[in-house]
């Protein structure tokens, strides 16, 4: 099946694809996470700021591009940038988008593995009686980690595959057959999960099984604004990185999406519609479970360090196994099975800009695009499993899934907002729109968007130790320079704070990897357009 074939089946079924994409492990784990890292109220108002000015109208910017470049037969980003204009180089600058949805993927469905099999050790209770710390070695023990070098694990390798082959499965029965049914039938159970799971947390009672706290006052704690952090830039950096990820912006399979769309199909609303449906889940569903779950069993004190993987899977199990047995394991399946849920809802979508290139560029099949995906996607999980102690996981996780989506949303804004221009822009947002956008975002668009964008990517570049930015400044007025964090940009590329030599070893070759993955993806677009030109002489140029 060609991917020029395809449409979407219903409306309905793509806002759910859609916000399927966006809704990932990061609405769950990752925004509690930065919430309590920046104060809980604190973080709340710029994050909802970033969202206006910066999350939604760069939904507008994918959408229109992805519309617009579908016209002219294109459903992956090359050719939907290149649609853009004239210049030849624009196209190169879609090696973003299949470069992040390829990686992210590898390494996403990995994660994505462990909640399914979490799933499935919830269903049978191996929880049960557990302490804390046998809980927290299991974990390690599904890994594999300290067993040598390399992390070997058959059960954590069984869980990948099954995992793998249910994502190809879905992909290769089409965009209306595969990830539109998956986004129709997924996406109401995530949600129903989540309500079942944010209605017996709030529900927990100071005494009641061994709670410390009311969980509500999990949610006092997220919703009480400190109007102090407006002044803060460490809580408005991580504000706007939030809802970079949250959105899947600057990844390229909303374009992908969005480029199977008719020409006058309405794209203002969808992508709002889609957007807030993400925030939903996010912010109501996500702030109303682990938050308070955790505030109630464990204190507000402990919040500092109940965060990210330990939180999910070394630490929920524990707490879940003080309701009673049937609601400890009910608590698990839903819990790990909505994770499982939003995890694969956002694979599917990593994984059709990539089959729709080779579909477009080279007449694959989508048997053949399928494969061709699925087994680039196992080769490059192999070094984020079997090294993940030395780091190969993270730096994936950053240099692909963090710092690429900002510097490709930046150069899609401004290929779109200022090569393509403001006013045809404009045009191409509002065509067939079902709702009128305030002419304010207009000028949102082409000054504060980038800007916004611009702030994050220099924010994240030179960010300072522990976030302290006025600390930094006066360091370097006073001749002390600039003290870099170890977790930014320029502070991971020069190896700060890390002295283990296997891992700085590991860390390079893993960099030289996704450079050369990058730069092959750069050559394959070459070719792509050489075989067009060869077709087309007089109409397109390599």
């Amino acid at each position: 099946m060609s991917g020029t074939d395809e449409r979407w089946a219903s409306r309905i079924g793509l806002i759910l694809a859609v916000a399927g994409n966006a809704v990932g492990l990061g609405n769950f784990l990752r925004f509690p996470a930065q919430a309590i890292n920046n104060g809980g109220g604190a973080f709340i108002i710029p994050y909802l700021v970033s969202l206006v000015v910066m999350g939604i109208p760069l939904l507008w910017v994918e959408w229109s591009i992805g519309r617009h470049g579908g016209q002219y037969g294109y459903h992956s980003t090359p050719g939907l940038l290149q649609a853009l204009g004239k210049a030849k180089i624009l196209k190169y600058f879609g090696i973003f988008g299949i470069f992040t949805n390829l990686v992210v993927a590898a390494y996403y469905c990995y994660i994505e593995s462990w909640t399914l099999a979490y799933t499935f050790f919830s269903l049978f209770d191996v929880f049960n009686g557990m302490p804390k710390e046998e809980v927290i070695n299991y974990f390690k023990s599904y890994l594999g980690s300290g067993s040598g070098f390399f992390n070997i694990s058959p059960m954590a390798i069984f869980f990948f595959l099954i995992t793998l082959g249910l994502n190809l499965w879905v992909l290769s029965r089409g965009i209306s057959a595969g990830i539109e049914k998956a986004g129709k039938i997924l996406m109401p159970m995530l949600i129903l999960f989540g309500i079942f799971l944010a209605i017996r947390t709030l529900t927990i009672d100071k005494g009641e099984d061994g709670a410390i706290e009311n969980a509500i006052a999990g949610l006092n704690f997220l919703w009480t604004p400190q109007f102090d952090s407006l002044a803060n830039p460490k809580v408005w950096l991580a504000a706007a990185g939030q809802v970079f990820f949250t959105l899947s912006v600057g990844m390229g399979s909303i374009h992908c999406y969005a480029a199977y769309l008719r020409k006058n199909d309405d794209i203002a609303l969808n992508a709002v519609t889609a957007g807030f449906m993400n925030e939903f889940v996010e912010v109501v569903l996500g702030g109303s479970i682990v938050i308070p779950i955790a505030v109630a069993y464990l204190g507000l004190a402990s919040l500092s360090a109940f965060s990210g993987f330990g939180m999910s899977f070394m630490t929920l199990p524990v707490l879940f196994e003080k309701w009673d047995p049937f609601l400890s394991a009910l608590g698990g399946v839903t819990w790990f099975g909505l994770l499982f849920f939003a995890g694969i809802t956002s694979s599917i979508a990593m994984g059709q800009p990539v089959m729709a290139f080779l579909q477009d560029s080279f007449k694959f099949t989508r048997k053949k695009s399928t494969i061709a995906f699925g087994v680039a996607v196992f080769l490059l999980a192999l070094p984020t499993i079997i090294l993940y102690d030395h780091g190969a996981f993270d730096e994936y996780d950053f240099w692909v899934g963090t710092f690429s989506l900002v510097v490709f949303a930046l150069v899609e804004s401004v290929i779109f907002l200022w090569i393509f221009g403001i006013d045809k822009a404009w045009i191409e947002i509002n065509k067939g729109a079902d709702i009128k956008i305030p002419i304010v975002f207009k000028y949102v668009l082409k000054y504060i968007t980038p800007t916004f964008i611009i702030a994050v990517f220099v924010g994240s570049l030179i960010q300072p130790t522990g976030g302290e930015w006025s600390a930094a400044f006066s360091s370097l007025f006073s001749g002390g320079g600039w003290p870099l964090d170890p977790s930014s940009v320029l502070g991971s590329l020069l190896h700060l704070g890390e002295t283990n030599p296997d891992k700085i070893l590991v860390t390079d070759l893993t960099r030289l990897l996704l450079l050369s993955v990058f730069v092959v993806i750069g050559l394959f677009i070459r070719y792509a357009w050489k075989i067009k030109l060869n077709k087309e002489p007089k109409t397109e140029e390599a």
